[in-house]
């Protein structure tokens, strides 16, 4: 059976670096860190009260008021993200009318929703008083269930839950139902909540950074002085679909993907190893028929964990050899987006393909032993390049490695 191409047709951002695909380029090319100091944290009993800042979005005149009472937290976020990313797409109603356009979403929690609506169950001793709009904004499958219906979807219709490679698995397996012949269009993308309810278990395993006197000089991806990931959220959206199917509507094609690899760790809960993600690596250049010295980037997953940036680096410089493309984790920037990131990084890196430059790995001053065989930049780089390459690695030894390359006809 012939495999049909997958082009990116749409992007969509909404995240600390900005609210939209401008604001988010501009800081990008500066270095600008999103990440900040929340005291509600630490009086919630927090051992870190650092986060990614982010504004929730007022949707009051864009939506009316019985979506806007589904929609969680991070839903509101992938909502602007996905709005941006149809119009640059060009999809519109009549399109959704009569189409089978699909999503799937990368979601791997809604906690606040579900803290909130207990308490008010057991002050009233009702569960009416939880409200109507409690469980469609508390299951997991939140995002991917409320957009379905605000966009009249008629297509594939799924939440990826892959911890914090979900946003990544929801394009990588979008692109396997395109090539197959099995969806013409699908909405993908990863989002993240950012209230005080939805990273506290996560604190409690301490690994978040307690460098709470330089809040965005915190997150130090593949610094030998990192001592942990900040937590951070929002939501991206890219809009795959066939190469057929965008020529056809007259959509600009903006990149394609060409490359998705996957693996399972198999050992441990939370604690990364270096040879599930050199498998997921090489399976991804392997199905994109390119080799290691095609690609002109590698977005790391890198999260500024001690033992998770010691072993990716030593994956990619394993994997890559003497061929060393530009390697840096725009987390230093965001901090770690979770459910959100491996969406938001193919924006990220897909804006820097489109724009000439590559954003600097900000807060290196000292690599490690590992990341020190790396090619690491600590500055904006001005280059083209016409491929990348971006890890997402998760909870429970998931791993998903996308390559894209720049549409080029």
């Amino acid at each position: 059976m012939s495999q049909r191409r997958v082009v990116i047709t749409g992007l969509g951002i909404y995240s600390t670096l900005g609210k939209n695909l401008n604001e988010v380029t501009e800081s990008l090319y500066r270095g600008k860190s999103g990440i900040g100091f929340d005291p509600l944290r630490k009086q919630f009993g927090y051992q870190s009260g650092l986060t990614g800042i982010l504004e929730r979005p007022v949707l009051k005149g864009l939506l009316d008021r019985r979506s806007r009472a589904g929609l969680s937290e991070q839903g509101e976020y992938a909502y602007i993200a996905t709005l941006e990313a149809m119009d640059l797409a060009k999809l519109d109603a009549d399109y959704c009318e009569n189409h089978e356009l699909g999503i799937l979403y990368g979601n791997d929690s809604s906690i606040e929703p579900v803290i909130r609506s207990t308490d008010i169950i057991r002050e009233k001793g009702d569960t009416v008083m939880g409200g109507s709009g409690a469980i469609f904004q508390s299951l997991n499958s939140t995002v991917s269930m409320n957009l379905s219906v605000i966009f009249k979807v008629k297509g594939i219709n799924l939440t990826i839950s892959g911890a914090c490679a979900s946003g990544s698995h929801a394009i990588g397996l979008g692109s396997l139902l395109i090539k197959w012949g099995l969806q013409d269009c699908i909405i993908c993308g990863g989002a993240q909540e950012v209230n005080v309810y939805s990273v506290s278990t996560f604190d409690a395993l301490s690994a978040f950074s307690k460098r709470e006197d330089e809040p965005q000089k915190a997150s130090r991806p593949f610094d030998i002085n990192r001592d942990g990931l900040v937590p951070s959220g929002g939501a991206a959206t890219v809009i795959i679909e066939s190469y057929e199917s965008a020529v056809k509507r007259g959509a600009p094609i903006i990149a394609e993907v060409i490359g998705y690899g996957f693996s399972s760790n198999g050992d441990h809960l939370s604690v990364p190893n270096v040879s599930g993600p050199t498998r997921s690596l090489k399976m991804s250049l392997r199905e994109a028929g390119v080799a290691t010295s095609d690609i002109g980037y590698v977005n790391a997953h890198a999260t500024s964990t001690l033992i998770g940036d010691r072993n990716e680096a030593k994956a990619i410089a394993d994997v890559f050899g003497d061929h060393t493309a530009w390697v840096a984790s725009t987390k230093a920037m965001t901090g770690h987006e979770m459910w959100m990131a491996g969406a938001s990084e193919i924006v990220y890196s897909t804006l820097m393909m489109q724009n000439n430059f590559i954003a600097p790995n900000i807060n290196l001053e000292t690599p490690d032993e590992e990341s020190a065989r790396l090619k690491i930049p600590t500055k904006t780089i001005e280059t083209s390049f016409d491929m990348f390459l971006s890890n997402s690695f998760g909870f429970g030894g998931t791993n998903s490695s996308l390559i894209i390359k720049k549409f080029q006809g």
